[in-house]
């Protein structure tokens, strides 16, 4: 019996013009552009300069800015209010005042990260040339780097984006899925056979998950021939934690569709719990940086354990032992949504 509802899931799919086209095209799409413009890394700041002192000193400081990778020096100005009102037009984000051997940095803090990020890298600048110890003690000092040793943003956003393609194809699919195949009548037809109810949610939700592992072995590869970045841990981990990731989010989107009417709803609801889990995961800021009441929530949030496991065998290269605890929390919260999937639907027998 299972075969011949699996041969009608694959057949729907197929005959689906919009859907085997967004299955591969998507992965593809966020594989090959999403790293490049998701990264949290503060640069091209413009900067206004007031050289009130016109030593050989601050004009070296000024040089240095210009040098800066980070820093794009925007112009010179002849008085502090002058440069605020660049600030205040948005054509500079920092000021740096010189005065008789004193330095102002003033930052815009409309974007809180930008201001306060670019004021920390024009203070190291400005110290380093201040105090020349500064740069001394810098040079003896020497950063071991564990992980991740060229500092490649990619390598940190790479197994997020798994995640959220996961997340995006086997939660929304099924959901539309169900919902489309009750405006369309069809599910009555299933209703009054005797299939049980095991069995149809099965015949749901394996198609997703063997589409969900071939798009993860499609962002593997992407990985290692865009980037060359490649697992440095196990990979039949990867495919663990993505199969029981798979398994919690194409449950939750049968429940969502089992209480939905029409696609709308079904599209409202489902996008409403994917953003909160998503922005409250860990992908992309410290869950140690949210308020206490807020972190409380990662202890059900399963892309939070898949975000820290993935990462502990992509980056760091761990093993079964080393993430064993989210490997636990996904099974119980997935094999909890699997059956709440199944005691929800409604069969008219």
């Amino acid at each position: 019996m299972i075969k011949y509802l699996l041969q009608k899931e694959f057949l729907q799919i197929r005959r689906n013009s919009f859907m085997p086209k967004i299955i591969f095209i998507f992965p593809i799409m966020v594989m090959c552009v999403m790293p490049w413009v998701m990264n949290q890394e503060v640069k091209n700041i413009r900067v206004d300069v007031v050289d009130m002192d016109r030593t050989s000193q601050s004009q070296q400081l000024v040089h240095q800015i210009e040098a800066s990778n980070y820093f794009i020096f925007n112009c010179q100005k002849a008085t502090y209010q002058e440069a605020m009102k660049d600030i205040e037009t948005s054509k500079a984000d920092i000021i740096l005042e010189i005065r008789e051997g004193q330095y102002l940095i003033a930052a815009n803090a409309v974007n809180g990260t930008k201001g306060s990020i670019g004021s920390a890298y024009l203070s190291q600048i400005v110290t380093a040339d201040v105090i020349p110890t500064v740069s001394a003690i810098q040079s003896i000092a020497n950063t071991l780097l564990l992980y991740n040793k060229g500092q490649n943003y990619k390598v940190f956003m790479i197994p997020a984006l798994m995640g959220i393609l996961m997340m995006m194809l086997c939660g929304f699919l099924p959901a539309l899925n169900i919902v489309g195949e009750k405006e369309k009548g069809t599910i009555e037809q299933i209703n009054v056979t005797p299939v049980s109810k095991w069995l149809f949610i099965l015949a749901k939700l394996i198609p997703y998950w063997i589409i969900g592992l071939v798009v993860l072995t499609l962002c593997l590869v992407l990985s290692w021939l865009v980037y060359g970045i490649t697992c440095q841990g196990p990979l039949w981990l990867v495919y663990l934690l993505a199969i029981l990731l798979a398994l919690f989010f194409s449950s939750f989107g049968l429940i969502v569709s089992n209480y939905s009417d029409t696609m709308q709803q079904a599209m409202l609801v489902m996008w409403f719990f994917v953003v909160c889990l998503m922005l409250l995961s860990g992908l992309f800021t410290p869950v140690r940086s949210m308020p206490h009441w807020a972190y409380l929530t990662t202890y059900i949030n399963p892309m939070h354990y898949f975000a820290d496991a993935i990462r502990t065998v992509f980056v760091r290269g761990g093993t079964f032992q080393t993430i064993s605890h989210q490997v636990l929390a996904l099974a119980i919260i997935a094999s909890l949504m699997g059956i709440w999937a199944v005691q929800s639907y409604k069969k008219n027998s």
